[in-house]
């Protein structure tokens, strides 16, 4: 609080004539405990009440109807023209709302009188709150003055856009402008706040400005020798453009500083921006913008990019050195209600490796102790009314240590939801040709490995692997023998590439010699199988015992696989000077997805599953049924037989089992 007012140094040329005002012209009367009004010819006191003519006018209405009640005793004094109310007395005119223990009225004047009352225990309660539109105060009392709208009051106690205030005397000229005699300002809410800034005098302006006099900060009711001659702090309400004041300092490399100083733009109610700026007197500087949107149900967010131009020591000194450092921090959610078939998201994270290691305006330690920076952006759409859906991302991982960075820029993948192209019109699947179901999946990544140095030039993009990949499933089932399930299978990939290696021997130098050649290259590959599958019920009863029976489930599966040999996509090279001695490779083996599979697969494969489940009877008599009972979830049994193979063409036989039975829970 007390920075804050520090403002009114750099601004007392222009405010000096305001405090002028407070002092000469805003309290031309003296404040005491009570209101006395004083009859004075063709005079106005303070709360506008006339004095009285030899001539008596006719009362003038109000003009709107003063609605008022009270919880034990509403009294009207027709003699004098007044109404008194007490014990939880209210008032209410236009847009005036007051509340308090005790409440006179006086018609002859338009005044009225609130203030608190002693309760059962002789302490002061049910004191004065006092509503005009979106203000509200309390006080010790208040006299109210409905035709001119001015106050006086004693005790006040009200906050303006977070700062506390407490008056000792207040005088209210009008909705826009209070003055105050021996004001607190605090932001503390204890009756009684450990600290606070106390003044003679000041004017408010209520969501608009607050201009004090000469002020003291006092800390547990002792006085600091902190003093100003006079402040002027701003309240309002939303954003609003303007300077940003600079901090200052100095480090023994850099020098004497000026930090965190720039401008701060209010662009609407959905966007700011901040622009701020570092000088060192060694020459350094530094640049960030920061930026947080918001759109209610639809998405929010915040930006900041940083960047420092560092120089260490002076130029000529052993210790002298000079870098730049820069960080690119993005975070973007959408709402739930914004769209419900298609998703945006982001959280970026990147930048140099040092630059958490060498900010010099950098106070997070958890970012200084973290040695990995890792981003995220991803979208996602679903088309409505067909079977497909998109998805798009870009991934970013970097090592601080290392300096070395991975990144996914970026990486496509369109689905295909299951389809049955032979299915009846009204969805039915009654035979095998209309249960054959079909996937698609196309994936395509642009993958990238580079540091540092290289980062966002040339060099970054040669290396980068780049690639799309389709893959193709269809399955079906039917009924076999009446108890057996015969499920086809085939699954197609095809895989495209935007380059290749191609590899010579060179004789002179008896090497072999790796070339990349930027052209478009493909491979296949597909594979097929079938599943014969059932399931098998025991039951064996127990007559007498809580155990009344254990069932015995076992599902057999037979499956057979085929996948051809697919090295006819590879090429040989020549390595020694022995024209016969050649090696085989894959062209595509620095593909982002590998190259085609080689060795031909025809295998067998069987697997049996058992659960295990018995029925107990409770041990409370009055439950009738038995309680279901897991003794073994799975015991599974599989092996393989390959038929490709030379030797060896069985697998060894695995085994695997669980249980829930000593789980308490």
């Amino acid at each position: 609080m007390f920075l804050i007012l520090a403002v009114g140094f750099v601004n007392a040329a222009l405010y000096s004539q305001e405090i002028k005002k407070i002092s000469s012209e805003n309290f031309p009367v003296k404040f005491t405990d009570t209101l006395k009004i004083p009859i004075k010819d063709s005079a106005t006191d303070s709360l506008g009440t006339k004095s009285k003519d030899s001539i008596i006018k006719p009362i003038e209405l109000l003009e709107s109807i003063v609605i008022h009640s009270a919880d034990s005793l509403i009294k009207q004094d027709i003699k004098k023209n007044k109404i008194i109310l007490f014990n939880n007395a209210h008032i209410h005119y236009k847009d005036i709302d007051l509340t308090a223990g005790y409440i006179e009225i006086n018609n002859n004047t338009n005044i009225v009188w609130a203030k608190g009352i002693k309760d059962s225990i002789g302490e002061y309660s049910q004191l004065p709150v006092f509503k005009q539109g979106a203000e509200e105060s309390a006080q010790d009392s208040i006299a109210f003055n409905f035709k001119t709208e001015r106050a006086k009051i004693w005790g006040l106690k009200t906050e303006q856009d977070g700062v506390i205030i407490k008056g000792e005397t207040t005088k209210k000229e009008n909705d826009s402008t209070i003055y105050v005699q021996n004001i607190k300002f605090t932001t503390s809410k204890k009756d009684n706040p450990d600290y606070y800034i106390t003044t003679k005098k000041a004017k408010i302006v209520p969501n608009k400005k607050i201009i004090i006099g000469l002020s003291n900060l006092v800390i547990t009711d002792v006085p600091t020798p902190l003093f100003l001659p006079f402040a002027y702090i701003p309240l309002t309400k939303g954003s609003v453009s303007g300077f940003i004041m600079p901090t200052w300092g100095d480090t023994a490399q850099q020098g004497y500083f000026l930090q965190n100083g720039g401008y701060y733009f209010a662009i609407n109610d959905y966007v700011d921006l901040a622009v701020l700026g570092d000088v060192y007197t060694n020459g350094s500087w530094g640049l960030r913008t920061e930026s947080n949107y918001s759109v209610r149900y639809k998405y929010s967010g915040n930006f900041s990019f940083k960047y420092e131009n560092l120089i260490n020591s002076i130029k000529g000194f052993d210790d002298y050195s000079k870098t730049t450092n820069y960080n690119v921090r993005w975070s973007h959610s959408q709402d739930t209600k914004a769209s419900p078939n298609s998703r945006f998201s982001a959280s970026v994270n990147l930048g140099s490796s040092t630059y958490y290691r060498q900010s010099l305006n950098e106070y997070n330690s958890n970012a200084f102790l973290n040695n990995t920076l890792s981003s995220s952006i991803s979208y996602y759409k679903k088309f409505i009314g067909t079977p497909f859906n998109i998805s798009l991302s870009v991934t970013h991982a970097q090592n601080t240590n290392t300096q070395s960075i991975t990144m996914s820029l970026p990486s496509l993948q369109l689905n295909m939801d299951r389809i049955y192209p032979f299915a009846s019109k009204s969805g039915s699947k009654k035979n095998a040709l209309q249960k054959l179901g079909v996937t698609y999946t196309l994936r395509g990544d642009n993958k990238i490995d580079t540091t540092d140095d290289f980062f966002l030039k040339k060099e970054m993009f040669e290396t980068a692997k780049s690639g799309l990949q389709h893959n193709a499933t269809f399955s079906t089932n039917m009924k076999v023998l009446k108890y057996f399930t015969l499920s086809p299978n085939a699954n197609y990939k095809e895989v495209w590439y935007f380059d290749r290696i191609h590899k010579t021997y060179n004789a002179e130098e008896n090497i072999v010699v790796t070339d990349t050649l930027n052209k478009f290259s493909s491979y296949r590959e597909y594979a097929t199988g079938v599943s014969l599958s059932t399931t098998i019920y025991g039951m064996l009863k127990f007559k007498k015992g809580r155990l009344q029976a254990i069932r015995h489930v076992m599902r057999p599966n037979i499956s057979y696989s085929y996948r051809p040999d697919f090295s006819s996509f590879n090429e040989e090279v020549q390595q020694s000077e022995d024209p016969n001695d050649v090696v085989e490779y894959s062209p595509f083996s620095n593909g982002i997805y590998g190259g085609p599979g080689a060795g031909l697969s025809n295998s067998l494969n069987f697997a049996l599953n058992n659960t295990f489940e018995a029925k107990v009877m409770s041990k409370d008599s009055t439950k009738t049924e038995a309680k279901k009972i897991t003794l073994i979830n799975n015991l599974n049994f599989s092996t393989s037989y390959n038929m490709a193979a030379d030797s060896l063409k069985w697998n060894p036989v695995r085994m695997n089992a669980g249980t829930d039975l000593f789980n308490k829970n």
